[in-house]
């Protein structure tokens, strides 16, 4: 016996229109949006400390290896922006309002944000990303567990930006030397 595939299109189509106001959030988003939006702009704060760190590090950056490793700060910030930018569209698609209060940035964030010392140290500065990068894949992998098939979406769009992530790992990893 084959399984059928049968959905209700007219209790779905009644919903659509009683609903019209909700936008894409319908009742097969089984997630407290709210709480969403919370952790959203949590990951949204990461994002924005990671992209920083990763710019103020491409341009203060020295050293014999200094062309090579700024290049990838540079590549790395403009993902993290990229990220910044998705996660924000996606509060916003929710309801919510993307919380860019850079006064209340680090208290959001997952990861910290790392002033190298003064000789600008191209080693230390791999490190400190790498140590942020691991951070936000740990974070980021309990919140797909957490959304899990309540906001696919959500979920989907945090493993896009997980397996970015993961990558930028994987390149720092193999510039770290200690």
């Amino acid at each position: 016996m084959r399984n059928t595939f049968a959905i209700d299109i007219s209790h779905i189509r009644q919903e659509a229109r009683q609903h019209l106001m909700q936008g894409p959030v319908t009742p097969s988003n089984t997630t407290d949006v709210d709480r969403v939006i919370t952790v959203l702009n949590q990951v949204l704060a990461s994002e924005m400390v990671c992209y920083l760190r990763y710019t103020q590090n491409a341009i203060i950056a020295q050293g014999i290896d200094r062309e090579q490793v700024a290049s990838l700060f540079q590549n790395h910030a403009a993902e993290e922006l990229g990220h910044f930018q998705r996660v924000s569209d996606r509060i916003n698609q929710l309801g919510g309002s993307p919380d860019m209060n850079p006064a209340t940035m680090m208290e959001r964030a997952h990861t910290e944000y790392f002033a190298p010392n003064d000789d600008n140290d191209l080693q230390g500065m791999i490190r400190e990303n790498l140590v942020a990068e691991r951070i936000v894949i740990e974070a980021y992998t309990e919140i797909i567990r957490w959304l899990g098939d309540s906001d696919i979406t959500s979920r989907r769009l945090i493993e896009e930006i997980l397996k970015e992530e993961e990558d930028h790992a994987d390149e720092l990893t193999d510039l770290f030397e200690g």
